[in-house]
């Protein structure tokens, strides 16, 4: 089964900056689809932040919006995030996936958590 795997999470201050990757675990090319970061805060659903499209235009949830940076390289069948200004409140679990989502593409995400 076809995964998509999140990296580049971590501990960072307020302020800081990290940078998230997304690739398939196996055999999936989603150059052509439109692609987004989700993520999941403690007792909350999980919520779309930043999409991208298969032509590379892009949208922002209001809370992220002039902070991060969603791009992806089709060459190398990766979609990334960079966070910038970090907040306490972007704590959470970091996903990425179709936009919609696909249930099986699912992976464990990537954990960021923001220290004030």
């Amino acid at each position: 089964q076809v995964q998509l795997v999140e990296s580049g999470g971590g501990l960072v201050q307020a302020g800081g900056s990290l940078r998230l990757s997304c690739a398939p675990s196996g055999t999936l090319f989603f150059r052509f689809k439109t692609m987004g970061w989700y993520r999941q805060a403690p007792g909350k659903q999980r919520d779309l932040v930043a999409a991208i499209t298969s032509d590379g235009s892009t949208n922002y949830a209001d809370s992220v919006k002039g902070r991060f940076t969603i791009s992806r390289d089709n060459a190398r069948n990766t979609v990334y995030l960079q966070m910038d200004s970090l907040k306490p409140e972007d704590t959470a679990v970091y996903y990425c996936n179709e936009v919609p989502p696909i249930d099986m593409y699912w992976g464990q995400g990537t954990q960021v958590t923001v220290s004030s």
